[in-house]
């Protein structure tokens, strides 16, 4: 037991006599539900988005719904709360370039004297949406209403097709950032490093050689995640082919950057799952690859339109989606090339071999 009870405070000591270990361990965690209280817990009501559609229709029923609030309505009651529904008036392309980019969940079409609920059955933020303002409409009697409920037929508009190029760049991410720095940072502990520098090794070609290897992997993953959801789903790509194997590689580019940065000082692994896990959960969290980034507050939306994650998914689901070409893209592969070749140089000039 006395001897159980030493090399149990060995542990402890080697725990809290390493600072950074320390913060990652019981200082990362607290800072990350403080962000994420921020960005989900929204003061107030809730803001839900509808797109509205009113094409040559005489019908006037979402008009007198809002009244004088504009396109602002307030649906709900005491008890369960109130809703901010804006409606967001369109036409039927720009309704569907919406559902698309996740900026709304559902499409009201005022159709002769009637109202036609456009939207994906298995998606539950639209259900909920129809079902509150259809409840609202008829006064809460819900069995009144007679409007009538549209599956959408458009390609691109079910939540597969949203969430797949998502996952298409979150897997770029994570192989760079896991498959580059972790091992890097390994390396470094296990004095592996400065063996291989003492070699006549060309230290830039060696890390190079990780970026090369990582676009590699890159396209066999996204190969066969295409194939699965296109034999699975019958998700196509509607784009250009050129301007998505070019995306890929800028993603690789920009995540190549920043996990050499990373990497470019701690020999401690905990210490690097921490500083990991710091560029990659957020990103991961807000990017918008499982659900629309514009469910947090505005304010925050700016910010999270420009992180690497973003940028990469919004363009590459602009080319599976939307039809994008290499002309619609090509600020983004500027950008997130500049980015990445900026880190990696940065991280570079820093680099700690031995």
């Amino acid at each position: 037991m006395q001897q159980l009870w030493q090399m149990i405070l060995v542990q402890i000591r080697e725990f809290y006599r390493n600072p950074g270990i320390l913060f990652w361990t019981l200082g990362f965690p607290i800072l990350m539900a403080w962000g994420l209280g921020i960005a989900f817990t929204k003061q107030g009501e809730p803001v839900k988005h509808v797109a509205w559609v009113n094409e040559n229709s005489s019908s006037k029923t979402i008009t007198n719904f809002i009244g004088a609030d504009l396109n602002h309505k307030k649906i709900g009651n005491d008890k369960s709360g109130y809703t901010d529904y804006i409606f967001e008036k369109a036409t039927w392309n720009e309704a569907i370039q919406m559902i698309k980019r996740g900026k709304v969940a559902m499409i009201i079409l005022e159709k002769g004297d009637s109202l036609q609920y456009q939207l994906d059955p298995k998606n539950p933020e639209a259900q909920l949406a129809q079902l509150q303002i259809s409840y609202a409409l008829k006064n809460g009697n819900i069995t009144a209403d007679s409007n009538e409920i549209q599956t959408f037929s458009q390609v691109g508009t079910r939540y597969i097709d949203f969430l797949i190029p998502g996952l298409m760049a979150m897997n770029i991410m994570m192989s760079c950032m896991w498959g580059i720095s972790y091992t890097l940072i390994d390396r470094r502990g296990k004095k592996l490093l400065r063996r291989m520098v003492a070699t006549p090794m060309n230290k830039s070609l060696f890390l190079f050689s990780h970026l090369i290897t990582r676009i590699m992997m890159s396209a066999i993953e996204a190969t066969l995640l295409l194939t699965f959801a296109y034999l699975y789903f019958d998700i196509s790509i509607q784009g250009s082919y050129t301007a998505l194997i070019s995306m890929i590689i800028a993603g690789n580019v920009i995540f190549f950057g920043l996990a050499v940065l990373t990497s470019s000082r701690t020999s401690n692994t905990q210490i690097g799952n921490g500083l990991i896990n710091v560029v990659v959960m957020p990103m991961m969290v807000s990017s918008g690859i499982f659900f629309s980034y514009h469910n947090f507050p505005d304010w925050i939306t700016p910010v999270i339109e420009k992180l690497p994650l973003t940028l990469m998914a919004d363009n590459i689901r602009s080319i599976f989606i939307e039809g994008a070409g290499f002309s619609q893209v090509w600020p983004a592969l500027a950008i997130l090339t500049g980015t990445g070749t900026l880190f990696y140089l940065i991280g570079l000039k820093i680099y700690k071999w031995y």
